[in-house]
């Protein structure tokens, strides 16, 4: 079956249908991550997108539960050069055809994912349109009402996509450590896993909870989680958290980074095509250490917006010099763009959980 991937310029990408039939429309961003594309696709950061994978062949690993970094895969669509047809590892499942048609996700491959990317990096992020349905052929007539829908579809700044994703109830998980409490903005299962690694009883926390709620599991250290959207959306999250600050130890990682600087009164703005993949060199300013770091945001913090009175950088991006992390001045707080616990990608800065339960453990004594 044909299917079709139609910017909101009227741009026609044509090639062949994986997974799901219909049409769903969405932001359209690129990840250059070589591996761990089912990590990736399942990463709640990506809900409202249609993601273009640069790696040429995706799927050869097939597609297992284990992996999977939330419950179900968020994303609204998914644009590969070529899809395996005969994925081969023995923890494979099934193929990632199946796996994106038992969920729901229209699929599209046979692109030339070079060119789409080129396209996204010199004009930016743009809204579009996927779609697979039986005997659909694109004209110049459909072509622009389907570029008409990418451009009339709801612009998923402005949806409430932390409210989507974050989980509805809160629950506890791990041993009988330090007490972690987890806001979760659309938290991954691998950044739970670190701290379950360091012994940490976690509780999880939804992200409208208030104040009140979140004292009330007791927290030795607060963590703001990754998630998707506009900070700027989730203003509840931003109040929440300025109450929180001087209470408890913080720490923000992705969307919690960026609502934290918000709370401390920064500003955020958006990246012209944001950072997604799983090798983005990070400088650690202290020390001038680099760190290869994975990343996946369309946001970043200004840094002219951040009072050098209340908090200062910790990291920032070698490939464009944004903002990575910061620190606040006096408190407890810090926070940072990239993803400490990989997956995919590598391990570098897999200390940041550790800092921060260290922290936690002197705070409560």
């Amino acid at each position: 079956m044909r299917a079709y991937l139609v910017l909101e310029d009227g741009t026609v990408y044509e090639g062949s249908a994986v997974g799901a039939t219909g049409v769903m429309s969405g932001e359209v961003v690129f990840t250059t991550c070589m591996t761990g594309y089912l990590e990736a696709l399942t990463d709640p950061t990506f809900i409202g997108q249609i993601v273009v994978m640069t790696y040429p062949l995706i799927g050869n690993c097939g597609a297992n539960e284990e992996d999977m970094e939330s419950v179900k895969p968020a994303l609204h669509g998914l644009v590969v050069k070529e899809v395996s047809k005969c994925p081969s590892n023995w923890r494979s499942q099934e193929d990632l055809h199946e796996m994106l048609g038992r969920y729901g996700v229209i699929g599209l491959e046979g692109v030339d994912t070079r060119s789409l990317t080129r396209k996204l990096r010199s004009v930016g992020t743009m809204k579009g349109v996927i779609c697979s349905l039986p005997d659909l052929a694109i004209n110049s007539s459909t072509a622009a009402e389907l570029a008409e829908m990418a451009r009339q579809c709801p612009h998923v700044d402005r949806a409430a996509l932390i409210r989507q994703v974050t989980t509805k109830k809160p629950y506890t998980i791990g041993g009988d450590g330090y007490r972690i409490t987890v806001i979760d903005y659309g938290v991954k299962r691998s950044l739970l896993r670190c701290l379950l690694d360091l012994g940490c009883r976690v509780t999880v926390m939804p992200a409208t909870a208030t104040p009140c709620e979140i004292l009330e599991s007791e927290p030795q250290g607060i963590l703001l989680s990754n998630g998707p959207g506009d900070p700027r959306d989730a203003g509840y999250a931003v109040d929440t958290v300025r109450e929180l600050i001087g209470l408890k130890p913080l720490l923000g990682i992705g969307i919690g980074h960026q609502i934290l600087c918000l709370a401390l009164g920064a500003d955020v703005q958006k990246l012209k095509y944001g950072h997604r993949g799983e090798n983005h060199p990070v400088k650690e300013l202290a020390t001038g250490r680099v760190f290869i770091t994975s990343q996946n945001h369309g946001y970043t913090v200004n840094q002219e917006t951040i009072d050098p009175g209340v908090a200062y950088v910790t990291h920032v991006s070698l490939n464009d010099g944004t903002v990575e992390g910061i620190r606040h001045c006096s408190l407890p707080i810090a926070s940072i763009q990239f993803h400490p616990q990989a997956s995919p990608g590598s391990h570098d800065t897999r200390f940041v959980f550790r800092r921060f339960v260290a922290e936690a453990a002197r705070f409560a004594s």
